[in-house]
């Protein structure tokens, strides 16, 4: 169902970056599902140990499909995904799909563990469904949705680090190294306030765009992620951070923000 969803993204994206549905949308549709499956099976390769203790009755710790099988159908969805790439895509999507593709076999193997690093690979990867949207149209495509990815990008991350606050005492029981656990919640907090409000001046960018309606809308979407970051940023220890639904604004917001970007795009 996740890769289905993220499917449904990629059309939305497409919609937001040229303001209709190209007849390749369902090439994107296509891509985007399979090579999002393929990355949730190949992190459930990499997690299998972990899923045998936390949740013994997910595929591979339960030996509905084994490891060595696992691997292979995440390496068959990869390939199936960057194939209609190469077949029906523009070449700027298609090296997406392949960095996307690398990527998400990164941060499952790698950069999962690695502080900051697996943070930003994991808003990169969200981000990158409207380059994805705008890539449909080559690489001129692309440079109209930068604000949209940048914007998305930085409120991802400031989300991701707080999360990672959220998470601090599990994390510290279970020997993770995150951000927060290596540099302080507050230098945590600091850099997310920072990411955010790049997030917030590059949606503003797109007032050149769609105009002064658009611009209304997205800054009640923007004092609304404003609202989140400042509540974590009173916090001062991760109770609180929990207690001030930080994480949550931050994802209302970019929710919201998605609706401003797909009513802008189809109706200014």
């Amino acid at each position: 169902m996740n890769a289905n969803v993220v499917g449904l993204a990629g059309i939305v994206a497409v919609i937001i970056a040229t303001g209709a549905i190209p007849a390749g949308s369902l090439s994107i549709f296509v891509i985007v599902m399979t090579i999002t499956a393929a990355g949730n099976v190949i992190n459930d390769y990499y997690d299998r140990d972990i899923d045998a203790i936390n949740q013994p009755s997910r595929p591979i710790p339960s030996g509905q499909i084994t490891p060595a099988h696992a691997r292979m159908y995440a390496i068959l969805l990869f390939c199936i995904g960057n194939c209609i790439a190469i077949g029906f895509a523009p070449l700027a999507l298609l090296a997406i799909a392949l960095l996307n593709s690398v990527l998400l076999w990164m941060y499952a193997a790698y950069l999962k563990g690695t502080p900051l690093f697996g943070n930003i690979t994991v808003s990169y990867l969200s981000a990158s469904i409207f380059l994805f949207g705008g890539a449909i149209q080559g690489i001129q495509g692309i440079i109209p949705v930068l604000p949209i990815a940048g914007a998305t990008f930085g409120v991802m991350l400031a989300r991701e680090l707080i999360k990672d606050i959220e998470d601090m005492h599990g994390d510290h029981e279970h020997g993770a190294r995150t951000f927060p656990l290596l540099y302080g919640m507050k230098k945590a907090l600091l850099l997310a306030a920072i990411s955010a409000g790049g997030g917030i001046i590059m949606s503003l960018l797109l007032y050149e765009r769609w105009g002064p309606g658009y611009l209304t809308a997205i800054m009640v979407v923007d004092l609304l992620i404003i609202a989140g970051i400042i509540r974590g940023i009173h916090a001062t220890n991760a109770e609180e951070i929990i207690q001030a639904k930080s994480s949550m604004i931050l994802k209302a917001g970019m929710f919201a923000s998605l609706l401003v970007f797909l009513g802008s795009a189809l109706f200014l």
